[in-house]
């Protein structure tokens, strides 16, 4: 068997292989003994039919066939042999078959580019620092005796918490009722801030049977015709009902709390360490990405097509597993569409991540998966040289190779805070600024 690797490019090889017809023939006689199964004919039961005969009848046919077949298996055991590292999938990119002379194909493929990394140490990183506010404790706290307060019927709306029960008629610019348009018995939250405001501000100190009177304009466009329709309502109160929150006794914070807190102040103390917590982890994941987009922008290039299109497929798939494990209807043409940008950017920070941890040397090292696994091992109860083997078969280590290699650049580069508020405002007036332009 003759090999040669040719460079197409950076990222692009591809490999000719030439082998003689002898070096085939066990390969072709199992060809035959395959197809001959499947194979009848008049005299003979199935699967019976002479070889000679099945050779004179469907030679030509069977032989081509496996070519084909066996192109790719002495592929792959030339990638084995001389440790080719195809990172997609191979394509057979010509092929020469003479029966009783020889096998000769061609078959490119990818291969991860060599790059020349460059400003990935040394730079000054963003992250944004989410300030609590005393205000936003309060209104979970609000929230939360909300979600469990229970309703009793009242004659008089006294605030925004209230709900009433109206019959709703359209009014037409006359203020005469559209007979049509009615709807009875509509439960009105005027808390929920999708409920128009003039409905809310109009309901203050109103009793049952009083009306509520509100307008909204809807403007819409029909090719280059700008059309403004006024829609006139009055809503006549059947029924008000007011809130009743629940007491903060010790019971009801240790049950909202799931027995975090016990009191209102524990309580208090408690969403404020959740708020803080979630804070931080926002915080934390846009530094990260941050860092990893500036890192790809500063070494950007093309990355392989065919490494790019086997992951935009495995990403595809893994969002149609999460939308039928949660029964999520799924239009496939869309979400492709959707995650190509994404499966570019992750082929490129891949081959970067690759790249890095060879210039820079980082490896996973046995001691670093013992690490990761003892935690595991102590919570399933699967033993340390079992979940081992899991993270060298399932992938595992790669991820504990890009956890080493962030964490690298996360210590060679300077992490600047920024107040997040400050941030978004300069970031809005700069739009609205270039807007103008």
């Amino acid at each position: 068997m003759d090999t040669k690797v040719n460079v197409l490019s950076d990222s692009e090889h591809e490999i000719e292989i030439n082998l003689g017809y002898d070096e085939i023939k066990e390969d072709i006689d199992k060809a035959y003994l395959e197809e001959r199964k499947s194979i009848s004919h008049p005299g003979f039961r199935k699967g019976n039919v002479p070889l000679s005969l099945v050779k004179k009848l469907y030679g030509e046919a069977i032989e081509y066939k496996a070519s084909e077949k066996i192109a790719n298996s002495k592929f792959w055991e030339v990638v084995e042999k001389e440790n080719l590292k195809p990172i997609s999938t191979p394509e057979l990119s010509d092929l020469d078959f003479q029966i009783g002379e020889k096998l000769f194909f061609k078959i490119k493929y990818d291969v991860k580019p060599e790059l020349e990394l460059k400003n990935y140490t040394g730079l000054e990183i963003e992250r944004p620092i989410f300030k609590l506010k005393e205000e936003d404790i309060q209104k979970e706290i609000d929230y939360v005796f909300k979600s469990n307060a229970t309703f009793e019927d009242t004659d008089e709306v006294k605030d925004k918490d209230y709900k009433i029960t109206v019959d709703l008629q359209r009014l037409d610019e006359n203020n005469k009722p559209m007979g049509d348009q009615k709807s009875e018995n509509l439960e009105i939250d005027l808390s929920d801030p999708n409920v128009h405001q003039q409905i809310t501000e109009n309901a203050m100190n109103k009793k049952v049977g009083d009306t509520v009177g509100f307008t909204f304009t809807d403007e819409h466009s029909h090719g280059e015709e700008k059309h403004v329709v006024d829609y006139i309502y009055s809503a006549e109160i059947k029924k008000i009902q007011k809130p009743v929150y629940p007491e903060a006794t010790k019971e009801f914070i240790k049950k909202i709390s799931k027995d975090k807190a016990s009191s209102l102040d524990e309580l208090r103390e408690q969403i404020e360490k959740d708020f803080t917590d979630y804070y931080n982890s926002q915080s934390d994941k846009i530094y990260s990405s941050s860092l990893l987009d500036t890192i790809v922008k500063n070494n950007d290039f093309e990355p392989p097509k065919g490494y790019v299109e086997n992951l935009h497929k495995r990403m595809v798939e893994m969002e149609k597993e999460n939308a039928k494990r949660y029964n999520q209807p799924v239009n496939e043409n869309v979400l492709s569409e959707q995650l190509k940008p994404k499966s570019v950017w992750n082929a490129k920070w891949q081959l970067i991540l690759e790249n890095l941890a060879e210039k820079e040397n980082i490896k996973v090292e046995d001691s670093d998966i013992e690490e990761a696994v003892k935690t595991e091992a102590v919570k399933t109860g699967i033993s340390v040289d079992k979940l081992i083997k899991f993270y060298k078969d399932s992938g595992r280590v790669e991820v504990l190779l890009e956890e080493k290699v962030i964490k690298f650049l996360k210590e060679n580069n300077k992490l600047i805070e920024v107040d997040a508020e400050k941030k978004m405002k300069e970031q809005k007036a700069e739009k609205e600024k270039e807007d103008k332009k």
